[in-house]
Formats: C-alpha cells, structure tokens, sequence
C-alpha cells in the first residue's frame, strides 16, 4: 500500500467520523423535537410518575446536556442506553439479538444477488438481442419495477398459504428461505442490468477489438478482460446494498415476522424509543460508511489504473 492510498484511507475514515456524527447529531434533535414523548401513551401515568420516569432516564436535564452524555456515552462505550420500552434490556443486546438474524438473511441474500446478477447480466451481454436476452431484460425489469412488500405478499400467498411448501412466520424453520428470495430479487435484477450494460460497454473499447484482432480466445477475452472491468459499477452498487440488506427491509421483516433489526426499527418509532431508535439508526449509518468505504478501496484491487485521491 503505497502513501498515497494510505492517506486517501486515513481521509475518508476521517469524513466517516463526521458523517457519523452528523447523523448522531440530527437524529437527536429531530426525534425530541417531534411532540410528545416516549410516556405519552402510557396508561393511568400520573404527571408524578412520568416525571420520576423521566428522571431515570435522564429526561428531565436541558436538551443540550441529554445530548453531550449521549454523545460521550456513544463515542467512548459504543453504549446507546437502555430500552424505554423494553424494560430492563439495553438497546445494544436488541440490536445484537435482531442484527444476528438480519445480518443471516442480508449475507445470504446479498450473495445470491451478486452471482446471479453477474451470471444474467454477463449471458445477457454476450446474447445481445437474442431470445435469452430478451427473457432476462423482461423479467429483470418486472422485479426492478415491483415493490418488496407487493413481492413479498405474492410470495407469501403462493408458497405459503396456497401451496405449503414454506412457513408464514420467519421465525419457524425454514421461515427465512421466503425473506431471502424476496431481499435478494431487486438488487439481482439491478445488477443484471448493471453488468449488461457495462459489459457491452466493455466489450465495445479499442483494447478488446485488439485482442481478437490478435487471436486471443474468446473465453480469455471475456473472463480475462471484459467481465474484470466490467465489475467496477457492480462494485460501486454493491456495497451501500449489502449494508442496506444486512439490516434488514423493514416491510419485508414486517410482512415474514422475521425477527430482525428492521422490527426493532418499526416499533422504536411507534413507541418513541429514542435510544432504540437512535441506535438502529446509528449502526445503518456506520455499515454504509464502511461499505462504501470498502467499494472505493475495491476499485483499485479491481482496476490498478484508478487513482485514489
């Protein structure tokens, strides 16, 4: 690794941090800026027992002071806090309990996206105008034009109420297979599309036309030269995507019952859990800093001819 990648690196660990706390910062304001509060809804809460709730849980301080312990607590302990809700558990052992399943799905969905995409994208190139192209760019555009939740709903009544073949509920066995099918057909029908359009792309340049001016087989052509450059915007896709998969669609969580991060997200914000929902918010933030730090750091294993400055 030479100077100057190292200090491209050093950089943008540097704008992470601040895009970090940035999020931090507007998360906090906003959400106790919203009406209301975490105790609101209670029932048969005398103004007594909300202040001494709001006491315990340091409520009752000015603004500004709530918002420098969090921020210490957050920076220094990587501690969000316990639960307003979910009385007695700290909001990093829920974030860890629903991460541990939505981190399964996400990797696993992320994964089948990729290579499927690749393999779809790169056929359809190389079939340009063909049937197998057509059928590909046909059926990828109907999984890029539908919503999770409609997809989700469509799978759910045809393999689980009507045929049996999976269960409902993404907490039984076997429950996550439907989630995973669901996660993983919009980012393959994008990168399908992505990989065919940048593998013609390629497959178009000056340096690929003397090659097999040369004599160069077509197989060294295409997995030599062509589907390595052509990975690039693949690339650049990929990596804000699996941080969004791995944390879970809140709707397709929702439509399954996967007990995952996305439901612990849902029920934050209708329950006004602010340091549940501060704290979910966080660790999307932090993945897709660090994934797309990674995406930029990939660009030069993939292309030594990029420049990272």
């Amino acid at each position: 690794m030479n100077t100057k990648t190292l200090m491209y690196i050093v950089k943008r660990l540097l704008l992470a941090v601040l895009t970090i706390w940035l999020v931090i910062t507007v998360t906090f304001f906003v959400m106790h800026a919203i009406p209301g509060g975490p105790f609101v809804s209670e029932k048969a809460v005398s103004e007594s027992v909300k202040k001494a709730m709001e006491a315990k849980y340091g409520l009752d301080k000015p603004l500004i002071t709530q918002y420098f312990t969090y921020l210490g607590d957050v920076a220094l302990r990587f501690d969000f806090g316990p639960s307003l809700k979910q009385r007695g558990r700290m909001v990093i052992d829920i974030i860890g309990d629903g991460m541990k399943t939505s981190a399964k799905i996400g990797v696993i969905a992320a994964f089948i996206a990729l290579v499927t995409g690749i393999v779809l994208g790169s056929v359809a190139a190389l079939r340009r105008n063909k049937v197998i192209d057509r059928v590909i760019m046909v059926i990828t555009t109907a999984f890029v034009s539908m919503p999770s939740f409609i997809m989700g709903s469509l799978l759910l009544t045809l393999f689980a109420v009507k045929l049996g073949w999976f269960p409902a509920n993404g907490a039984a066995q076997n429950g996550l297979v439907l989630p995973i099918i669901t996660l993983s057909l919009y980012p393959m029908a994008y990168i399908t599309r992505l990989t065919r359009s940048s593998m013609l792309d390629v497959l178009g340049q000056d340096y690929i036309r003397t090659a097999r001016a040369k004599g160069v087989s077509r197989m060294n052509i295409i997995f030599g030269h062509a589907m390595k450059n052509s990975l690039i915007p693949v690339i650049t896709y990929f990596g804000p995507m699996l941080a969004y998969i791995v944390t879970g669609s809140l709707v397709v969580e929702q439509i399954f019952a996967v007990p995952g991060i996305g439901r612990s997200f849902v029920s934050s914000i209708t329950g006004r859990d602010y340091p549940l929902l501060m704290g979910t918010t966080i660790v999307l933030a932090v993945l897709i800093v660090v994934m797309n730090l990674v995406s930029d750091i990939l660009y030069k294993i993939v292309d030594p001819r990029i420049t990272l400055e």
